[in-house]
């Protein structure tokens, strides 16, 4: 459960109940794995456990993109915390029965079941993310399952449930969890950095759009339009050209005649989401394939990609 802070009439900020989800402990020492929407904008986490018990929790770190954050609470000495263990999503197959834990409409520790629905499901979030392979489920998921684990038939933890596509609001049979695997990557970022360190093109990107395409006349109609290129840096270095003619766009400038990125590490990208989600789980320092059209002719340069906060907070 969560409290949050809200306003009143004297605009003095006062507490107030927020809403609850779910979540796994899945270390001794106290961490539980959730939703990042379970606890977004909490001002405290509270965690309750099956015996009854409640702790304050502290954020250890979150990862929006795919919707993960990791609490920690400190056990009472002498308490032997029970862990959820970590399975393998890579190797499920559609069909293959699937149990769920939550807390739905705030009635703790349901159980339902049901069957792998589909796999590999790409599925945007309400922050306009997209969080790739998501696991399809029909076993029953509604409010308040949020961060809960899904499990094969021998208990181990295969996914989080995060979401439902319904008309209604309550299960329809259409569930989301984010694979285990993912999760795993995500955590271990999370409980030694506090984030997730993720890498970028180090370059001025610009998303391509009609009026653009038209005035500067295009080869194509969809990518990111290398603006400018930091000098003497890793994009520059792999070959990758920036514009040359500026011209204004509202309050920016636009560098024309760059190179335009169509394809990274072998993701189409349309808009610069596409380019998140195909670095999601890249870091600095990794090396991707980056197709780009220049000039009409189609070239695929190997690009080393640098530390993306640090990119994107020097923009």
């Amino acid at each position: 459960t969560t409290e949050t802070v809200g306003i009143n009439w004297f605009l003095e900020p006062v507490p107030q109940e927020g809403g609850s989800g779910s979540g796994s402990i899945i270390d001794t020492r106290g961490y539980v794995l959730t939703n990042n929407h379970v606890i977004d904008k909490a001002y405290k986490v509270f965690i309750n456990l099956a015996d009854g018990s409640q702790y304050e929790g502290t954020l250890v770190g979150t990862d929006p993109e795919n919707d993960i954050a990791v609490l920690k609470f400190t056990p009472p000495k002498g308490m032997q915390l029970k862990t959820v263990p970590f399975g393998d999503s890579s190797n499920l197959k559609v069909g293959q029965k699937v149990l769920a834990i939550g807390n739905p409409f705030a009635l703790e520790r349901t159980l339902t079941r049901g069957i792998v629905s589909g796999l590999g499901r790409p599925i945007q979030t309400s922050n306009q993310n997209i969080i790739k392979d998501m696991i399809q489920t029909d076993a029953s998921i509604n409010p308040g399952n949020s961060g809960g684990p899904l499990l094969d038939s021998q208990g181990r933890m295969i996914g989080i449930n995060t979401m439902i596509y319904s008309p209604s609001g309550g299960s329809v049979g259409i569930g989301f969890a984010i694979p285990v695997n993912t999760a795993k990557r995500v955590v271990a970022e999370l409980i030694q950095y506090g984030k997730v360190r993720r890498g970028w093109i180090d370059a001025t990107l610009v998303q391509l759009f009609p009026a653009l395409v038209n005035y500067a006349k295009l080869p194509v109609s969809s990518g990111l339009l290398v603006s400018r290129t930091k000098r003497n840096g890793l994009a520059e270095q792999a070959g990758i050209r920036q514009g040359t003619e500026p011209v204004r766009y509202g309050a920016d400038v636009i560098y024309l005649g760059g190179d335009i990125i169509t394809k990274v590490d072998g993701v189409k990208i349309n808009r610069l989401a596409d380019l998140y989600s195909a670095l999601e789980d890249n870091k600095g320092g990794d090396k991707v394939p980056v197709e780009i059209n220049r000039s009409g002719k189609t070239i695929t340069l190997e690009v080393t990609l640098a530390d993306r906060d640090s990119i994107l907070s020097s923009e």
